[in-house]
């Protein structure tokens, strides 16, 4: 049998898509086995800092990609949201599997959605595009951060540490959380963050044999949506530090694109949109990036 080690984050979620994950391997080849890794990343080992502080979406990856570099890992798992465009030399993101809901979803207490919360309200969020998008719409609710893994976080929704908080719905649903949600919010309007939702797995270019293996659980639509997200994201540039939001959608041989960037302050200043073959998905996302940042910043030409 051969026996695949899985380097995970070893929070309930990342455990649950790790089993994900692992299920798919096992379906595609009976014979595979799957080892767990566990990591504890950056961003797990301080949950305090504000993530936008910590170092952003790579807080939660580069732990994880180190034991594949180092060969103590064969495979890695992340959620695609938290992975950022440059990928370490030597390694590649192999597989992406079918998506899951990309929508956010809200939790308050009382069953409320967004609109029946009162001003003062207190609604907390890790995430500078949740934050942004929530002011946009409710500027008269109080954003607070709010980090931890799920359960600390719709614990304090319950014990009334505050009012609300928006998380994605893939990973309550991964968690059999889904009943507590008393708001979903529609992906074209309350834009996700680019590859939310999709489950990326990663190893060594120069393993070829695992690349074999991945490539018989990559889901080519899904694929080809996230190019397009990452693309856009990609076009800001390492350095961007704006909130921003991307959802892709295949339809045939197009794919459509919708993506946002807000501003520091709050509140969305840019949307665009676009559609292009699906070769040209990641430049449909460098050039809809492109044009997007420079209309937030007031460089449109």
């Amino acid at each position: 049998m051969t026996i695949l080690r899985l380097a995970t984050r070893g929070s309930a979620l990342a455990m649950a898509q790790a089993h994900i994950v692992a299920e798919a391997l096992t379906r595609a080849e009976p014979s595979l086995g799957v080892e767990y890794i566990e990591i504890q990343t950056e961003g797990d080992a301080d949950r305090t800092t504000p993530l936008s502080v910590l170092g952003g979406r790579g807080v939660f990856v580069r732990g994880v990609e180190e034991a594949l570099l180092d060969g103590r890992a064969d495979i890695a798992m992340h959620s695609l949201k938290d992975v950022p465009t440059a990928i370490p030399d030597g390694l590649v993101l192999a597989a992406m599997l079918e998506r899951a809901d990309p929508r956010d979803a809200l939790v308050a207490s009382g069953g409320r959605r967004l609109a029946e919360l009162p001003a003062g309200a207190r609604i907390g969020t890790s995430s500078n595009r949740r934050a942004a998008l929530l002011r946009a719409l409710r500027p008269d609710l109080d954003v607070v951060e709010l980090r931890g893994n799920v359960d600390t976080r719709l614990h304090r929704v319950s014990e009334g540490a505050i009012d609300a908080a928006v998380l994605a719905a893939a990973g309550l649903e991964r968690l059999g959380r889904l009943g507590e949600v008393t708001q979903f919010f529609e992906a074209m309007e309350f834009l996700p963050a680019p590859g939310q939702g999709v489950i990326a797995v990663e190893c060594r270019t120069d393993d070829a044999t695992t690349l074999a293996i991945l490539a018989r659980v990559d889901h080519a639509s899904t694929r080809t949506a996230a190019e397009a997200e990452r693309g856009f994201l990609a076009a800001l540039g390492s350095g961007c530090t704006l909130p921003v939001g991307a959802y892709a959608q295949v339809d045939g041989d197009l794919v459509a694109l919708r993506a946002m960037i807000a501003s520091e302050v709050g509140g969305a200043t840019a949307f665009g949109e676009g559609t292009a073959t699906l070769r040209e998905a990641a430049a449909l996302g460098r050039g809809l990036g492109e044009r997007l940042h420079a209309a937030a910043t007031g460089q449109a030409q």
